[in-house]
C-alpha cells in the first residue's frame, strides 16, 4: 500500500475510534480503539468498567476508579475471546497507550500503534519503538 493510501487508512480508522471512545461513559478521558487485520476491523474498545460493574469510572472527588479497564486493553481482551488473533494487526486508538497497555499489545502480537494523542507519559511508546513496533501520531482532519 503506497504511503498516502495508508495515511488515508489511517486517518479513516482514527475517526471510527474517535466515535467510538463516545460510547465511554468515563468522565475524565473517552478513548476509544480499534484492532485492523488484513483490512479489516477485527476487534473495539472503550474505556470503561468490566462487565456487570456500574458504568461510573470516576468516584466522587473525580478520581478514576482503579478497576476501569483501558480501550486497548478491552479491544485485546475481546479478540482475545473470538475466534481471530491480534497477530501483525494495527491497532488505532485515539490516546496513546500507558506503559502497562504497551505490555499487552506488544505479548499480544500487535505490529503497528497509530494514535492521535499523545500521553503524558511516554515510556510506553518508547518501549513499543524498542521492540521493533512501528508507532506513528496521526491528527484527525489535517
Amino acid at each position: 500500500m503506497t504511503s498516502e493510501k495508508q495515511e488515508r487508512y489511517d486517518r479513516a480508522y482514527l475517526l471510527m475510534a474517535t466515535e467510538w471512545a463516545k460510547l465511554s461513559h468515563c468522565t475524565r478521558k473517552k478513548v476509544g480503539a480499534l484492532l485492523v487485520k488484513d483490512g479489516m476491523i477485527i476487534s473495539d474498545g472503550y474505556n470503561g468498567t468490566p462487565s456487570g460493574f456500574a458504568n461510573d469510572c470516576e468516584d466522587h472527588e473525580g478520581n478514576t476508579h482503579w478497576y476501569v479497564l483501558h480501550a486497548e486493553a478491552n479491544a485485546i481482551m475481546k479478540v482475545a475471546r473470538s475466534t481471530n488473533n491480534a497477530k501483525d494487526s494495527t491497532l488505532y486508538i485515539t490516546l496513546s497507550p500507558c506503559k502497562d497497555c504497551c505490555k499487552l499489545i506488544l505479548q499480544a502480537g500487535i505490529k503497528r500503534v497509530v494514535y492521535v494523542h499523545e500521553y503524558k507519559d511516554t515510556t510506553g511508546l518508547d518501549f513499543l519503538r524498542k521492540a521493533g513496533l512501528e508507532v506513528d501520531n496521526r491528527l484527525v482532519g489535517q
